[in-house]
């Protein structure tokens, strides 16, 4: 056979074994880096948000109307589908699923630095993205929440964009887009690389169909008005941080912070690569940067928001040890290592003070409740819903939605008048349709407490009275009558 013939051959040899060998140990890292995620029921109120959500679709409730939040509808669904098949008890399904979201993350990734750097920086990018995957608080790194499912289709655009796959490309931001919105921003560096690649006019149709279709799609599926409102219009007040600054910045710095130490290994061959060249790598530039701005929108700064980051960094990390002496690689891999163990360690045995006490009063719910009783949990932790096995009386899952205090606020800007536009006159309507038999005001002091917020006052006081007192939180039980 001619040499022009087998060397197609040996190229596909080659490409599978490199595969072969890299794809065992890509998988046991991402095995073994969400460990952690495991040894408890929930990590966060998102988590708890999106089981609540899932129970309540499988039983015939509809998104973006009698089941809401400020979210596109993909995890949700993805929720669903798990609770649908394995049973709403557990969120084993969706770590499962998370474990496979980060492999195929660093799959994509090492695939994109072994097409630019050749085979080693496909290893190197492949290690480094799962080391450091877990550089944040345990509860925002190893939750299965909306940033650990972005990180794939962003990794996944930007890799059909550097082959030229603009439909693939665009459908893929559409994915991330519909997981959660700031990872739209991944379009930035897509765009970059369909200018820079020159192409026919038939490129940015193409980007814009796989775009712009999945979108309409998800639209049509749920409520288009209530799709355009729910992710997008209507969370001004949430995305607005007056009078919270110093707060909010104080987050913002400790969460840095924290991945900054977890990338103790990759920032100085990033911030070696910033200094001398950066020609050949602008799309990860800005990448990173319109990662970083999705961090800073909203201004929340919330640690998993941070995940983000972490592809592109990964990416501009091995890009900069490609150009260094090999040892300096292994001390890169090393650091991230020991990294990461510190992180694990810390998700493996942190206290959890908050699950605690969202499962003393679930507990406190089962004894005082039936299963077919609707209640009401007057809080921030929407997971209490779910632990207790009790359907909520309202839509509306947090206090967040009715008075704006779910963005982590300090106590400005937080009450009836801040509310989701039209969020109060369906809470009255739902409290007289499903009368709550059980009430739990769980805000504990907080702004959002019933004597700052008058509707539920007046309810409380009419309707129910005091029974009891669980970690500070106060039941409440339905009067004779009511």
């Amino acid at each position: 056979m001619p040499a022009a013939a087998l060397a197609p051959a040996r190229t596909a040899s080659a490409r599978t074994a490199y595969w072969t060998r890299l794809l065992p140990l890509l998988a046991v890292l991402a095995c073994v880096t969400r460990v952690p995620s495991f040894v408890r029921p929930l990590w966060n109120p998102d988590e708890g948000y999106l089981a609540v959500q899932a129970r309540l679709l499988t039983q015939g409730g509809h998104l973006y109307d009698t089941v809401v939040d400020r979210k596109p509808p993909l995890l949700p669904w993805l929720y669903e589908a798990a609770f649908a098949l394995c049973g709403s008890g557990s969120l084993t399904p969706l770590r499962v699923l998370a474990v496979l979201a980060q492999l195929l993350t660093a799959v994509l990734l090492a695939s994109i630095a072994r097409r630019r750097w050749g085979d080693g920086a496909g290893r190197t990018a492949g290690v480094l993205y799962l080391l450091v995957s877990v550089g944040l608080n345990p509860e925002d790194a190893q939750a299965a929440t909306f940033e650990v499912f972005i990180l794939p289709c962003t990794a996944a655009a930007v890799w059909c964009a550097d082959r030229g796959r603009w439909g693939a490309a665009g459908a893929a931001v559409a994915t991330a887009f519909l997981t959660k919105q700031t990872g739209g921003a991944v379009l930035l560096p897509v765009a970059l690389l369909l200018h820079r690649r020159g192409a026919s006019r038939a490129g940015p149709l193409r980007l814009a169909a796989g775009l712009t279709v999945p979108v309409l799609g998800a639209a049509l599926l749920t409520d288009p008005a209530g799709f355009l409102f729910w992710t997008v219009t209507g969370s001004a007040a949430y995305a607005s941080f007056t009078g919270s600054e110093l707060h909010v910045l104080g987050r913002a710095l400790t969460n840095t912070a924290i991945l900054a130490g977890a990338s103790a290994g990759l920032l100085p061959a990033v911030v070696r690569a910033l200094r001398t060249a950066r020609s050949g790598a602008a799309d990860l530039w800005l990448w990173l940067a319109s990662s970083a701005a999705a961090v800073a929108l909203g201004f929340h700064f919330f640690g998993h928001y941070y995940l983000q980051l972490t592809a592109p960094l990964a990416l501009l990390a091995t890009r900069a040890l490609h150009l260094l002496p090999g040892e300096r690689r292994v001390r890169a891999v090393l650091t991230s290592a020991c990294c990461c163990a510190c992180f694990l360690a810390w998700g493996l045995f942190a206290a959890r003070a908050d699950l605690a006490h969202a499962q003393r009063l679930a507990t406190a719910l089962e004894h005082r409740t039936k299963s077919a009783d609707r209640v009401l949990v007057w809080g921030i932790h929407p997971e209490t819903y779910w632990l207790a096995g009790r359907t909520p009386a309202t839509r509306f899952l947090t206090a967040g939605l009715l008075t704006n205090y779910s963005g982590g606020r300090d106590g400005p800007q937080v009450g009836e008048k801040y509310a989701v536009a039209g969020t109060w006159p369906v809470f009255r309507r739902e409290m007289n349709t499903h009368s709550p038999a059980l009430v739990v005001d769980d805000s504990r002091g907080g702004p959002y407490a019933p004597d700052r917020v008058p509707t539920l006052r007046r309810l409380l006081e009419s309707r129910y009275e005091e029974i009891a007192r669980v970690d500070g939180a106060v039941l409440y039980v339905r009067l004779p009558g009511e």
